[in-house]
């Protein structure tokens, strides 16, 4: 059930603070998801013993993921200062460099999962091996869209390896709960939903939309009640109100040609991940509540991480700093959550001859926006970036605080189904109020 207690599709328009709830500090999230994991102790986690000790032997136990004597391996990108706070950024990230005032960086994340389908599914649903509602569902179904005629949860560039939809799915909430889905593998295609316009007049347009809800309608007065055809009925019933609100919401030509070079839009590297992250900002100015922008470029150098590692922050960096800039001049980076991060980091060890295998026992994600501190750090790995030691931040405690950030107790938000009353943090999580401004 809600923390209001309605139950079935109804509950997401239910207003899902309740009595004690935490007061909203944001009205959206914006996901920033870096796909494959990028090498924390060459981005946001500076290692200066790391660098001395490069090609010595880990002075420690293994993870359960080794069967080898490791060496240390020093990344090729410089650290530095970043910014009035002085933050710790490498210049593998000179445009975030340049924001670093506006981040707040958790060095101290870990997570299960040493597959990528198990972390993904972590940092997607909570869930490593089982398939669950996505955060952006459970934030659909608490709060609903802020928008009548727009979804409350949208995928932008959606991967379709290591889970695919379940990733952005609604599982067992109401289906009208999962993601409206934008191109895919990091590509938005034209920025537009297929089949929502086109050449078909309007009115024919509108009878196909009566026929196909009255098919479904009689199907579910025959069947009894039935999730599936209520949230299919649902979901036509949104893209009926869709064709005349989205079309220019997702236009981005709509934009000046200023802010299109802003977010690399034109350059073959950020074109597509620029593209993205414009529409994540018109998507979040105009009501939707959880927008998942998907990297496409894998950040899974086994080997090669300098050229890999490269070409990813080449793609992304621009947008994102961009992003973080336009969200800030049009006051909505004050109401809205950033989260920049993959489902684990790397290594502090080399893989071969110079890549870094995956490393969910201690890594970072970045916030940045309403209600978190800004210019900040939180939590430490060990002095060589493998396990996290100090706040140890879980991946159900970040959830947990994504949450908490819209007004919604993560203990109260649930649904029940096949006798349990789930929730997105299972039977886990905290609220890091250390990271809260």
């Amino acid at each position: 059930m809600s923390p209001l207690g309605v139950r079935g599709a109804d509950a997401g328009l239910a207003n899902s603070a309740g009595a004690g709830a935490p007061v909203p500090r944001v009205k959206r999230v914006i996901f920033l998801f870096m796909h494959g994991g990028p090498s924390h102790v060459d981005t946001f986690d500076y290692k200066p013993r790391l660098a001395r000790e490069d090609g010595k032997p880990l002075p420690f136990d293994l993870p359960p993921n080794l069967d080898a004597v490791p060496k240390l391996m020093n990344g090729p990108w410089k650290f530095a200062r970043r910014g009035r706070s002085g933050l710790w950024v490498s210049e593998l990230l000179p445009h975030m460099a340049t924001v670093a005032d506006s981040l707040c960086v958790i060095r101290s994340m870990h997570t299960r999962g040493q597959s990528h389908g198990q972390a993904v599914g972590m940092i997607n649903t909570g869930s490593d091996n089982l398939v669950r509602p996505s955060v952006g569902a459970w934030i659909s179904y608490a709060l609903g869209s802020g928008h009548p005629d727009l979804p409350a949860h949208v995928a932008i560039g959606p991967a379709t390896a290591h889970g695919g939809p379940r990733n952005y799915g609604a599982a067992f909430l109401p289906a009208m709960h999962q993601a409206t889905a934008i191109g895919s593998n990091g590509k938005p295609g034209s920025g537009r939903i297929a089949n929502l316009t086109g050449r078909v007049a309007d009115e024919r347009v509108d009878r196909r939309i009566q026929m196909i809800q009255a098919l479904n309608r009689d199907h579910l007065a025959r069947s009894g009640p039935d999730r599936e055809i209520e949230g299919a009925i649902e979901a036509v019933d949104l893209a009926r109100r869709m064709r005349q609100a989205a079309p220019g919401v997702f236009d981005l030509e709509d934009e000046t040609e200023r802010t299109r070079r802003a977010y690399g839009i034109g350059k073959k590297s950020t074109d597509a991940f620029g593209r993205s992250c414009l529409l994540a900002r018109r998507l979040a100015e105009n009501g939707v509540r959880f927008i998942t922008v998907s990297s496409g470029q894998v950040w899974d150098q086994h080997s090669n991480l300098k050229s890999g590692h490269e070409k990813n922050a080449l793609a992304t960096d621009q947008p994102v700093a961009a992003l973080i800039r336009d969200l800030r001049q049009r006051g909505l980076w004050d109401d809205t959550l950033i989260v920049w991060g993959g489902e684990f980091g790397r290594t502090p060890v080399v893989q071969g001859s110079n890549g870094r295998d995956h490393n969910p026992q201690g890594f970072s994600v970045v916030l940045s926006g309403g209600g978190v501190r800004p210019g900040f750090a939180y939590g430490q790995t060990d002095e060589f970036g493998y396990y996290a030691r100090e706040d140890r931040v879980h991946m159900h405690d970040l959830h947990a605080t994504m949450l908490h950030l819209l007004g919604i107790d993560h203990k109260q938000l649930t649904y029940r189904y096949a006798g349990r009353d789930f929730r997105l943090t299972d039977v886990h999580g905290r609220v890091v109020e250390g990271v809260l401004s």
